[in-house]
């Protein structure tokens, strides 16, 4: 047992490497990989009907947002808004209507300001179907990183504007469509977009509960817990939720993350995190703590109990102290 059990920790670290340099490798080996971790060596796995675990990905609030929306012209009143889409939709939609007051005045009233959210957003709807079956493989590829990952559902609603996502241990993951459509500097990619940004949300999942819902975070517990989440979204679907702060932070690496070390342990967040627009990228915390985060998992020799730590970081600070990490640090 203990040789076999050796062997699959080996081959995962392999694969988890690999994963790292070419995200793409991932697509074509997950699940003889998880058959290989479920079933160690030396077991008849040929007739085995492996189901990875996996959440459910409820989409069914869009659908039944947008033929409210059409029957109404384009113009649902905030009464009809309430009764036949906030009241009859998911529990998903009911928890980020107590999260983040979406409700249907709230919705009406964006829609009367901003129309063309609302009417845009319908184009993102055509990409959800393939987008929830490369999502169901990025979960998978998950449940082999990490066995100890919870697979609550992912619902994808039309809200008021804001928020984009909301992932938490104790709520799950909530995806507003008009939001997330309407960024102007995520991926061009809308299928790609969803897929990268609902892994991003999906990682603070798993991640520990008194940092995630966290309301008063540090700049560096702030930045560290979205830069785990960054780099867990590229380790499993391919790509991050932001892409573009790469190309803005580039040449620039040391100076900027020169002055994150100055600002880490402050409480005002507005510099780094949570800055940004429909329009106008910010987030440059989430850049630098992906940066950590990598330099964390690039300088450990096992890659499977890196990634745990990762996911399962409670300590910012030492956990910036192993990590390697030092401002213009050569990552790539």
């Amino acid at each position: 047992m203990a040789t076999a059990e050796y062997a699959s920790s080996a081959r995962i670290d392999i694969f988890l490497m690999r994963a790292l340099r070419n995200p793409a490798f991932v697509t074509a080996s997950f699940m003889a990989l998880y058959t290989f971790a479920v079933h160690p060596a030396g077991q008849n796995v040929a007739k085995a009907q492996v189901s990875p675990p996996g959440p459910m990905i409820r989409i069914e609030d869009v659908a039944r947002f947008y033929k409210l929306y059409d029957a109404a012209g384009g113009h649902p009143t905030a009464e009809q808004l309430q009764r036949d889409y906030i009241d009859s939709g998911s529990d998903g939609l009911h928890e980020l209507s107590k999260l983040r007051n979406v409700s249907g005045s709230t919705i009406a009233k964006e829609l009367s300001n901003r129309p063309e959210i609302y009417s845009d957003a319908k184009r993102c709807t055509v990409v959800l179907p393939r987008a929830r079956e490369r999502l169901e493989v990025a979960f998978h590829r998950l449940a082999v990183l990490y066995p100890e990952a919870k697979f609550p559902p992912v619902t994808i609603v039309v809200g008021r504007g804001k928020p984009v996502g909301v992932g938490s241990p104790v709520t799950g993951v909530q995806i507003g469509l008009e939001a997330l459509c309407a960024i102007k500097y995520f991926d061009s990619d809308l299928e790609d977009r969803f897929v990268h940004v609902i892994a991003h949300e999906y990682a603070h999942v798993q991640q520990v509960v008194a940092l995630v819902d966290d309301e008063h975070p540090s700049v560096l517990e702030g930045s560290l817990i979205e830069g785990a989440a960054e780099f867990t979204a590229e380790l499993i679907s391919g790509g991050v939720s932001g892409p573009q702060l790469r190309e803005r932070a580039e040449g620039h690496e040391k100076e900027i993350e020169t002055a994150f070390v100055s600002d880490e342990d402050k409480v005002d967040l507005s510099k780094w995190l949570y800055n940004g627009t429909l329009e106008e990228q910010g987030d440059l915390g989430y850049w630098v703590g992906y940066r950590i985060v990598k330099s964390y998992y690039k300088q450990a020799s096992d890659k499977r109990q890196a990634f745990r730590e990762i996911l399962q970081m409670s300590d910012p600070k030492a956990f910036l102290a192993k990590s390697g990490w030092y401002p213009g640090i050569q990552l790539d």
